[in-house]
Parts: structure tokens; sequence; C-alpha cells
């Protein structure tokens, strides 16, 4: 038994409680009275995976039908992944401590391109041949979702069926197909041939991509009866859509250890090398009266102490002050903290300032991206230094000392004046503290500078854009220090090769298969984290597979040109790309959704302003 192997290994290994199970909330169920077992696996380690919401929602709503049970897993460590190899080990579900390989699904989220090595780690530690055409049988059924599915391509030889968009409806969906084809004893190819015909459903293997003599993407064939162009899922009624009364609560702290409420989905703003805010379009929000009875249920039934209003905008959701309201009516008596991420300069009030107080008072996080009103501009991040100036003196009124600043080198149109306006911008905010007469008194103030470097993604207006070498931005983010005047500015950066690989990744077409396969087989299998990233590996896997990082990452596109996702719908017309990327280099701003539908394609209908 696995229960027997691992008690003579948990005590050789950091944070034993990541792999034992058994924690409040999670869901343990009689096998035997399950038609479905299915494996939600996060290709990264327990603290990261525990933390993401996608998991939460997927976890909760397939335990809440009596025919499926579903388990979690997570990347082990390299010191547990070595015992675990040694021993014979195989990957296994937190809740039953059993081999995944025998699962009747074994799902991946794709929440970063530097996770693609960890997925192909997992399958290969599960005991299952990594590439879909050497897995035979029915079962397992290999599916992938998340924000990287978008452009499933450089995954394509690995999953059976990728999830684009929202899998709360699609998820249910699958597993009744499968347990008729279960029953009816199909083979995979019947299966996935019939999952097709499911909106959202994406099989790889079904479509025959050709190349011209110069790489370029030729055509892309779709075969089998499937659609020629597969359409994402959408979710109208978030109000209606299914949320967990509970989450499994860690043995160990993990990144966001606490209660999460998911407010609203999408975004009215529209930056353009923003992939997210176009990914989840159209833009809907929930009622305060739902997010009041979430909050109530998380706190009653996981004991959290703060609340979490998580959105990519949270202060553009227009019911925040009766939410709050109702929130603080019974939170404060509790003792429960209200945490607002993802708050924009241009609508931080002393309201918002006073309700985060309340939580902490160590600082504030605000992204600017840009540090010239004109970089601004064309980025479509539609705030001005007025904005952001006032969100600063607002937060120092509300007697915070910290603020931190998160900007990108190398974005489209970049000069060295903009990268200088960056540390300008700093010094300015530093100045404004020492220069306000009712400042906290006795105190410092710290400004700091995050850098990190453009990757340009797809389905954004920069998705035709070439991405600066890690040479340039080397020389970039010197020349950022150099700017830096004051110790009241701290600066950090991130470290370029990894973000010229993830842009490699990111746009990549499924030839890059290979190149991930090899650099698995050379070691690579979290290269998220630093300290287990190699570059050498991955320029020893592209060369054998007679790539080039610069093909993929450092080339601009002609608006024509066949995209590896042009086969895929995510809502947002290409056609509005290619607009949204000719008014930045114009220097011209798109007005919010709530200002006026600039006619991206999405909406449908679903959004009313």
């Amino acid at each position: 038994m696995l229960f027997d192997a691992l008690q003579g290994i948990l005590d050789k290994v950091q944070k034993p409680a990541r792999y034992i199970g058994g924690e409040l909330n999670s869901a343990v169920k009689d096998k035997e009275s399950v038609s479905v077992r299915y494996a939600f696996c996060f290709p990264d380690m327990y603290e990261i995976g525990m933390s993401h919401l996608g998991m939460k929602i997927l976890y909760s709503l397939l335990n809440a039908r009596e025919d499926t049970w579903c388990e979690r897993v997570f990347a082990p460590g390299a010191d547990m992944e070595g015992l675990m190899r040694c021993k014979g080990i195989p990957l296994y579900g937190l809740e039953s401590l059993e081999p995944i390989r025998g699962f009747d699904f074994i799902g991946f989220t794709l929440q970063y391109e530097m996770s693609f090595t960890a997925v192909l780690n997992m399958l290969d530690l599960a005991g299952l041949p990594v590439r879909s055409a050497d897995r035979e049988g029915l079962s397992p059924i290999v599916i992938a979702g998340g924000p990287c599915a978008c452009n499933p391509e450089p995954m394509a030889d690995f999953i059976d069926l990728f999830v684009l968009g929202e899998g709360e409806e699609v998820s249910p969906q699958l597993i009744e197909l499968y347990k008729k084809a279960k029953s009816g004893g199909w083979e995979k190819s019947r299966f996935l041939s019939e999952a097709v015909n499911i909106p959202g459903v994406y099989v790889p293997s079904l479509y025959t991509v050709s190349y011209h003599d110069d790489g370029r993407i030729a055509a892309v064939a779709a075969s089998d009866g499937a659609p020629a162009k597969v359409r994402k899922r959408i979710i109208a009624d978030l109000d209606g859509v299914f949320f967990p009364d509970k989450f499994v609560v860690p043995f160990v702290e993990i990144v966001h250890d606490r209660a999460v409420l998911e407010i609203l989905r999408g975004c009215i703003r529209g930056c353009r090398f923003c992939q997210a805010g176009f990914l989840y379009r159209p833009y809907r929000e929930k009622s305060p009266c739902v997010l009041e009875r979430g909050a109530r249920s998380l706190t009653d039934s996981s004991g959290y102490d703060e609340i979490s209003l998580t959105s990519l905008s949270t202060s553009d959701y227009c019911g925040l002050e009766e939410l709050l309201s109702r929130l603080t009516s019974w939170t404060q008596e509790q003792g429960i903290g209200l945490s607002l991420p993802s708050l924009r300069m241009d609508n931080f009030t002393p309201e918002l300032s006073e309700q985060i107080a309340k939580v902490r008072k160590s600082g504030l996080t605000f992204a600017p991206e840009a540090g010239t009103q004109r970089l601004r501009d064309a980025i479509n991040k539609n705030i001005t230094e007025d904005d952001i100036l006032g969100a600063c003196r607002t937060a120092f009124l509300g007697g915070y000392t910290s603020v931190k600043l998160y900007f990108m080198l190398g974005l489209p149109t970049e000069t060295r004046e903009d990268i200088a306006g960056i540390a300008e911008l700093a010094h300015k905010i530093v100045d404004l503290f020492y220069s306000m007469p009712d400042r906290p008194k006795g105190k410092s103030v710290n400004v700091s500078i995050s850098a990190a470097c453009f990757v340009p993604k797809p389905f954004t207006p920069f998705q035709f854009e070439a991405q600066d070498t890690a040479a340039l931005f080397r020389e970039k983010q010197e020349y950022l220090k150099s700017c830096i005047r004051s110790r009241k500015v701290s600066f950090r950066y991130h470290e370029a090769g990894t973000s010229v690989l993830e842009a490699t990744l990111a746009r990549g077409d499924r030839r890059l298969c290979a190149v991930i396969e090899g650099a698995w087989k050379k070691g690579s299998k979290l290269d998220g984290w630093s300290e287990h990233f190699s570059q050498a590996r991955w320029d020893e896997a592209m060369a054998q597979a007679g790539l080039d990082c610069s093909f993929y990452a450092n080339r601009k596109r002609d608006y024509d040109e066949i995209m590896p996702w042009d086969h895929l719908d995510f809502g947002v017309s290409k056609e509005f790309l290619i607009s949204e990327n000719r008014l930045a280099y114009a220097g011209e701003t798109t007005p919010s959704c709530r200002e006026g539908c600039a006619g991206c394609g999405s909406g449908g209908g679903l959004y009313c302003g």
C-alpha cells in the first residue's frame, strides 16, 4: 500500500504535510460508490496550487456529484520526487493516496507557460506515457484548461483534449459523455470524436497543421467532423453558477491563505498588453447579496479571518460600496478582515484606503505599467500622472508609507525616455510624501519599483509584436537602475531569459512539443522556480529540434499571418486586435466598456454597461 510506503519517506522531506491529504473540508468518498474518478492536477507546488481559485471551484463542483470523486494532485518538491522514484511510489491523489494512473480523468490547469515541463513530469511520475498517441485504452483521459490553453499548440502532442474558456458547464458534460463511453466500451478515439460536439472542447489530434518553408503556418485543417473553429465557453449568469461554500483548509501556509470571493469576471479596461483582460471577456458581475452569502459560508466553514475580493479590477465593481457595507456589518464584529487586490489608481478613494487599512497597513500595490503618459496611452492604460499621484496622496493620507509600483520594460513603442520616466515618477512620489504637511509623522517613505519584461501574448493587440532580446532587456534594466537617485526608491526586476522562453512558449506552434519534451528529458520540471530553471537545457532542446527562440519571441508578425491559435475563438475578433494595435502606434486610447462599446466581438449582449 502507498500509505505504508509514504510513512517511510515523509520524515525525510521538507513540509511533509504537502503530501498526506486529510485536510479540513477535503472530499473523501467510497471509491466503489462512484462511476468516475478525476485527478485535478496543478503542475506546481502545493502552496501555489492550493491558492488557485479555479481549482477550488472545479474540485468542489465535481465532488458535488454523487457519481464523481475528484482528488487533488500537485507537483512534488525535488526531495519528495527523488524519494518517490527511488522507492517506486507513483504520483497519487491526496484524498485516497492511490495512484492516479488508474483514474478516469487526469486534468491539468495551465496557468503559466513555464509549468509545461511539470505536466510531462507528473504524467511520467504517474507511470503514464507523456504523449497522447502512446496512451492506449479509453482511460485515463488527459485534459487541460486555463489561460495557457488559449494557445494549446505547444502541448498538443501530450493532451487528449483542451477545455477553452470557463469549465463549470463543460466538465459535467464531459463526465456524462465519458460514462456513456465507458459503459459502451468505446475506444478513446471515438470518445474524442464525440467530445468535439461539446462547445468549448478542442481535440488537437483532429487538426493537421502545415507550414511554409520559412516556418510560418500555412494552414490548419480539421478532420473527422471537428469544427473549423472552436469557440470558448462562457458562463452567462455568474449569480447562478456554482461556487463552493467551503474550501479545503491547508495544513501548511500557502501563498494566498484566505477565503476568496470572485466578485466579477472580465475587465472593462482593454489594456493592450493584458491577456487576461481579453481572454475573460465579456464583463460580468455577481450581485452583492450573492457575494455576502458566499462570504458567510466560506468563513463559517473554514475559520479564515480574511476575505479577499478578487477580480481583474476590483475597484471597477459597480456594487462595491453596497458589498463593503454588507460585509463590514458583520466582519468587523467577528474580527474578519477584507482584502481588495487589483485596485485601479484612477478610482482609488479614501473610503477604499480606509477599508484596506483594516486588514493591513504595510503598503499598497498599484500598476502604472509605464513611466510616461505617451507610453501609457500607447498601451491603453487610461490613467494619468495626476491619477497616480492622487492615489499615492490618498494612500499617504490614510497612513501608508510604502507603495509598490508595477511596470514593464520592452513595451511596444518604448524609448529610453519612457524607461527614465519610471524612475522620475518614483522620485515624484517620494517628493509628494515629504511635501505633505499632514503626512504620517516620524516615518519615511519607500517606493518599490518592480519591472517585468514584456511578453507578447495571444489574443491581445500586442500578439503581433517582437519581444526584446534577453540582452536588450538586461541593458534596459541597467539603464533604469542608473536613473534611480533616491535611497527611498528600491528596484526589482525579472530574469530576462525566462521571459524570452515564456514568449516562445506563449506564441509557439506544435513543433515546440519536441522542445518541451526534450527539455524535460534533460531535467526541466519546475521551471517557474529560479532555483530549478536552466537556460542551457532549453537551448540544447531547441537546437536539437532545429528551432530557434528568436523565431517565436523576437519576430514581428504581419497582420495577415496565420497564428497558431487562429482556429480558436476566444470572442475578441482578430480585426479588433489589429485595430487596437494600430491605435497603439498612433498613441490613441480606447475608452472602457463602461464608457462605450468598442466592438471587440466578445459581448454577445451579455454586458449592459
